[in-house]
């Protein structure tokens, strides 16, 4: 495969699905493929008006009608999607199967089977719209963004795919980047033999100084409800200023840290000085209180040979290994989040040894040579899967 298509569908606020869609282009120019890309932005939707954004989520003729020009154009061998909600659409994937060329669609969120995208409702899980062939209660509750109305159009477009069979019959294969989620997208109606797993990858340079000293608790990440950011705050308050915590990123609930003993507030950096933090911590905290799918993150921390103390909750439970790679609390439970990171900060011997074994996952598992691997065996596969217009 020399001639490749990636399209994405960018946020209006930068996140790590376009970190990783970035990183992934990057690794495949690297290794010698061409790598056309297609972008719209969700920017678009400031100057539209709510019916025509609300039709083009469901269907974007222009970017069917581009995409197709592409693959001509260009002789694509393989499209891979990444975000296609809202301006891209599902149209893409027609678009794809009519020139006969097979289609990857990463899996970078829920939004396949939750309209909302993070099967999070009343701060707890919530699997309600998966496996339901009309995802209703999302209507009824609003989960997406609070709206009705909003929350109807995604429900619509989900139900006018599944009806004419884009999800199960336009996609080669999927990626999940975990089995966790895997069986969440089963459980929600995709073909399970077309579902891979892949996780996310990072590249950070050089491997740590085991000998450097690392002191205090991490934060990286939008501060943000889903994210766990409350219990942190008042993880960090039981605490109080015992262990010093750092917190890189920017979001809604930032307030919430202001003023609190110990914690120290960088807002969001740039990633290398992201990496010199992790270098210099001792432990991660990932106290999210949703489902996670992969946090890049993570693939960091452990690049980095930072353990990590993460929610038991969702992937978070399989991709940290408890006593291994790092440890796990009770999601939502700020005493528990406490009592972890205390027990676990005042042993800088067993912190070390924990980011041992994270590095050696991150040397397995993690970084671009083993990811390049499995996204061709992916690649692979797609083009004898059975599609059809």
């Amino acid at each position: 495969m020399q001639n490749l298509l990636v399209i994405h569908n960018t946020y209006q606020q930068r996140g790590g699905e376009d970190s990783v869609v970035e990183a992934e282009v990057e690794l495949l120019r690297a290794r010698g493929h061409r790598v056309f890309e297609y972008q719209r932005s969700n920017d678009e939707l400031n100057a539209l008006p709510r019916a025509q954004a609300a039709w083009e989520t469901l269907w974007s003729a222009r970017s069917a009608h581009d995409v197709a020009e592409l693959i001509a154009r260009e002789r694509i061998e393989l499209v891979h999607c990444h975000n296609t909600f809202p301006r891209v659409s599902p149209s893409v994937y027609w678009a794809a199967a009519r020139a006969g060329v097979p289609l990857v669609q990463t899996l970078h969120n829920f939004r396949l089977v939750c309209p909302q995208a993070l099967m999070l409702r009343d701060e707890q899980p919530c699997e309600d719209c998966v496996g339901r062939s009309v995802p209703w209660p999302a209507v009824r509750h609003a989960c997406y963004r609070g709206s009705r109305a909003q929350s109807t159009v995604l429900a619509g477009m989900l139900v006018a795919h599944r009806v004419a069979g884009t999800w199960q019959r336009r996609v080669s294969r999927y990626i999940a980047l975990n089995e966790f989620c895997r069986q969440r997208f089963i459980a929600g109606g995709l073909p399970a033999e077309r579902i891979a797993v892949k996780p996310n990858f990072v590249d950070t340079g050089p491997a740590p100084d085991p000998a450097a000293p690392r002191e205090g608790v991490l934060f990286v990440g939008r501060l943000s409800h889903e994210k766990g950011v409350a219990v942190l705050a008042e993880a960090a308050h039981r605490l109080g200023g015992t262990l010093p915590l750092t917190v890189v990123g920017s979001g809604p609930l930032a307030h919430l840290l202001e003023g609190l003993p110990g914690v120290r507030l960088l807002g969001a950096q740039p990633a290398q000085a992201v990496l010199a933090e992790m270098r210099r911590a001792r432990l991660l905290v990932l106290p999210s209180i949703c489902y996670e799918n992969f946090p890049r993150t993570l693939a960091e921390a452990f690049a980095c040979g930072l353990p990590v103390v993460a929610s038991k909750l969702g992937a978070m439970a399989e991709l940290v290994h408890d006593g291994e790679t790092g440890a796990h609390f009770e999601a939502g439970n700020a005493s528990d989040l406490a009592q972890v990171l205390a027990h676990l900060h005042g042993d800088p011997g067993r912190c070390a040894a924990l980011g041992a074994n994270a590095r050696c996952n991150y040397e397995n598992e993690l970084t671009p040579a083993a990811n390049y691997r499995q996204l061709i065996s992916i690649y692979t596969a797609a083009q004898s899967a059975d599609t059809h217009v």
